[in-house]
């Protein structure tokens, strides 16, 4: 009954302390908002401050994964440098440390308490913010109440001699231990998991603290994958950045192998207590409230650990980012500076945190707008020069507005599916109505340039007054679209005023010169085929004037 006892207990505990932790994670992540992005976006390349911004941002939304995952978009977009992202990621293995720090401390009893209040304030309170504090207390209670259920599950493996001789046989062995908890957590995909199971079985007296510490350091290199599993698909600077990451724990814990004795010892000199103490009298377990043979001090132990081991690497790795990319560099050849025809900022893997999703879909259409705007700048530079050789440019711009229409449409509608705010709701409607908008463009600039393709393959002419029309309306359009997609990058709402005088004056613009092109058409100053292409391409740039002010209606909040 050992078994059963301890797999159900493994698991349940397990699944318990995971989502606990995705729901206080997830919690802390809506009472931030946007503001975690704002903060990467906004770094400068001081590699201390990019290191303090990675230790801030992780310890609030405490998952190391997201901030990485986050940085690894930055740099496949072109916004981060492969030196800044390595020190931000530098400062996440730090922040990533609060959560052993919180779990170590003996707040099991409050668990069930927390989670009553949780779902007393995520059931029922009318406030959004109070229904994300009350996710955040859930999430914190079935942490604490699952490290008890695992640890109540290990407590009947004190009296197995047979694992005993197991935990012992890997405690012996250093680099066995290492592998142990590079594999837990690589199976699990979660260092705090591990970190949770390591404080279960050590604070079961099962552990000795030299092997924790062994499996903490195994832990360290485990989590890296999540990294490196972001970056597939990305650029090569994205690559180069997940690989430092992998580089950076690799080589930390092998010289704190080789200097593990020192180590050790410094950990017990900093931290209260004994370590391997273990509980051997009823008079003890009383006083400490814990179990025969529990260890009451090692907790504290195995959280200074994780914290002192990832703070002292990157202390020492701080001065040699900078070689560190280099290395990564000669591992991962490829030109950094190429970025592929592909979404930027979209990462599925974020739709887990709506905030943080939702943010990466308003850059991409921040970036789809100014690809729209290229689009319409290529277009009237092909109406004025006739050169035949700027339709491949001009397909592939469109095609890639095609394109992002579809996917961050598809990505809009998976963010709607997850628990969102109200506010993020409607934006994210907004978002829908821009990106339809933003292709429409790219289809009627399309209908320009094949205007034009039939306007050079009949041989047909404007009169000077025709092209000057033609120039006028184009500039006036793309003056609109320019104005409409700064206020989107800015989220300037109160453009209301100007983009209603803006529309008016490309609908004025196109009936007035419709009106002249009759009298040319009267007088013959005007042939027929060139009349009905002129015709055609003023109607477009109208059209296109129609959706940017549809454009402008959506960042004021009124679609």
């Amino acid at each position: 009954m050992i078994s059963q006892h301890l797999i159900f207990g493994l698991l349940g505990g397990l699944g318990l302390f995971l989502y606990g932790m995705k729901i206080m994670s997830d919690g802390l992540q809506k009472i931030a908002g946007d503001r975690m992005r704002k903060v990467l976006a906004a770094l400068t390349n001081n590699r201390f401050i990019a290191t303090f911004v990675g230790i801030v941002v992780t310890a609030i939304i405490q998952s190391s994964s997201a901030t990485t995952v986050m940085v690894i978009g930055f740099v496949n977009a072109g916004l981060m440098s492969l030196v800044q992202a390595v020190g931000v990621v530098l400062g996440a293995n730090i922040g990533t440390t609060i959560t052993a720090q919180l779990i170590a401390f003996k707040i099991t009893k409050f668990a069930l308490p927390a989670i009553g209040i949780g779902v007393g304030l995520k059931m029922f309170s009318r406030r959004k913010s109070w229904i994300y504090f009350g996710e955040a207390i859930l999430g914190f209670g079935l942490i604490f109440y699952g490290l008890s259920v695992m640890k109540t599950a290990f407590d009947p493996l004190k009296d197995s001699g047979e694992l005993n001789h197991v935990f012992l046989m890997v405690g012996d062995h250093l680099f066995l231990a290492v592998a142990v908890g590079a594999l837990i957590t690589i199976i699990v995909q979660s260092s705090s998991a591990t970190i949770g199971i390591t404080l279960a079985l050590a604070s079961s007296g099962l552990l000795t603290f030299e092997t924790s510490v062994a499996v903490i350091l195994g832990e360290n290199i485990g989590t890296t994958l999540t990294a490196n599993i972001a970056a597939i698909g990305t650029n090569v600077a994205a690559r180069r950045t997940a690989l430092c990451h992998l580089l950076f724990n690799v080589i930390g814990v092998a010289y704190m192998l080789a200097l593990f004795p020192y180590f050790i010892n410094l950990v017990e000199s900093i931290t209260p207590g004994m370590s391997d103490f273990a509980i051997a009298t009823e008079q003890q377990a009383a006083m400490y409230g814990l179990d025969m043979g529990d260890k009451p001090y090692i907790a504290r132990h195995i959280a200074n650990t994780h914290t002192l081991f990832n703070v002292v690497n990157t202390l020492i790795f701080l001065p040699f980012i900078g070689i560190l990319a280099t290395i990564a560099s000669k591992l991962i050849s490829g030109d950094a500076s190429e970025l592929d025809v592909q979404l930027k900022y979209i990462d599925n893997r974020m739709l887990e945190t709506p905030p943080l999703a939702l943010s990466q879909a308003r850059a991409e259409t921040v970036r789809m707008a100014e690809i729209a705007k290229t689009c319409l700048n290529r277009t009237t530079d092909f109406l004025e020069s006739n050169d035949l050789r700027m339709l491949k440019e001009l397909r592939k711009t469109e095609d890639m507005l095609d394109m992002l229409q579809k996917e961050i449409i598809n990505f809009l509608v998976a963010i709607s599916q997850k628990s969102v705010t109200q506010e993020a709701s409607k934006e994210i409607s907004s978002l829908m109505h821009m990106v339809n908008d933003l292709e429409k463009v790219g289809d009627y600039c399309e209908n320009l340039w094949e205007q034009n393709e039939r306007k050079i393959d009949k041989k047909a002419k404007f009169s000077d007054m025709a092209n000057g029309e033609i120039a006028t309306l184009a500039a006036k359009t793309r003056e609109f679209l320019e104005f409409v997609t700064t206020a989107l990058e800015e989220r300037e709402s109160g453009i209301e005023e100007k983009a209603y005088a803006m529309e008016n004056g490309i609908d004025d613009l196109e009936d007035q010169y419709r009106k002249h092109h009759i009298s040319r058409l009267n007088t013959g100053e005007c042939a027929v085929i060139p009349g009905l292409i002129f015709i055609d391409m003023l109607h477009n740039f109208e059209k296109i004037g129609d959706h940017t002010h549809s454009i402008s209606r959506a960042i004021m909040g009124k679609k």
